[in-house]
């Protein structure tokens, strides 16, 4: 008879993730187990697995992997969404958790009401410019011309941790994502591959924005590619420093602080249910 382990399934603004205690339910071959369990109508369905461990360097530690098998580096919604589990399943008492990342130590503060964890704000550290080589040379990309697909965008690539391909655009809707999406991830600028935000400017302080996530395609929310959305607003003079991103999943909150060149991002992370799958 297989193993049975236990499961949660939760989401920050509509980006899903399978999350599994390793440190009562070690497993291994998480590659595989990603892309099984990931499948909708033959697994639980999600844009992939995270997995909360032990640490030695902060609280806890995260793995992310998308619904392709390949590892991320970083998610935001992924962070939140730890620190209402870690919270709410009484595996700490904390309010503030630091969590170790393949991009480095992640800080969480938790929001409490009523016992639980309602909304969760994650210091996501400092962003920098995506450095790409063009002829040669090192170069950064700040409202550069990309061609793809017959088309040519302005993008500003900035990394939260992982990489990040930002687009503003006029008309949101008009971009045919499920098309362009793949074409820009997997673009020769970026021969590991790209994350891909277009981004509509509605205010200074409010921005509608959609994504295709490499390694697991159009998703409800990201919470890294709202982060770079907002930076790289205000450094191409679209908006200011504290933004609203609005997602087709929800809205993230997003500072980028003028003081500490840290980018905070809050908002909500929900448990959807929990169950039980075979090994």
């Amino acid at each position: 008879m297989a193993d049975l382990i236990k499961f949660t399934k939760m989401h920050g603004a509509g980006n899903d993730y399978i999350y599994i205690n390793t440190i009562k339910y070690p497993i291994e071959h998480p590659e595989e187990l990603a892309i099984k369990w990931s499948t909708f109508h033959t697994g639980i369905g999600s844009d992939g697995l995270v997995l909360i461990g032990k640490s030695q360097v902060a609280d806890f530690s995260m793995r992310i992997f998308n619904a392709d098998g390949s590892e991320a580096m970083m998610c935001g919604n992924a962070s939140r969404c730890i620190g209402k589990y870690l919270y709410d399943n009484k595996l700490t008492d904390k309010s503030e958790i630091a969590l170790e990342t393949l991009s480095g130590i992640k800080y969480l503060k938790l929001t409490i009401s009523e016992g639980k964890v309602a909304k969760v704000t994650v210091d996501m550290g400092s962003p920098k410019l995506e450095e790409v080589v063009i002829n040669g040379k090192p170069e950064n990309i700040i409202s550069k011309e990309i061609t793809a697909g017959n088309q040519t965008y302005k993008a500003t690539a900035i990394s939260m941790g992982n990489p990040h391909l930002v687009i503003y655009i006029n008309d949101i809707e008009r971009i045919d994502l499920p098309t362009i999406g793949p074409i820009l991830e997997r673009h020769p600028l970026f021969p590991g591959r790209i994350n891909v935000e277009f981004a509509q400017k509605l205010d200074n302080n409010k921005v509608r924005m959609r994504v295709w996530e490499r390694g697991s395609g159009i998703t409800m929310a990201c919470g890294t590619g709202a982060c770079a959305t907002a930076v790289a607003g205000f450094i191409i003079g679209e908006t200011g420093r504290d933004v609203e991103i609005i997602m087709d999943g929800g809205s993230l909150n997003i500072k980028w602080d003028e003081q500490t060149d840290r980018v905070y991002m809050a908002g909500e992370a929900v448990t959807v249910f929990e169950g039980e799958i075979a090994l």
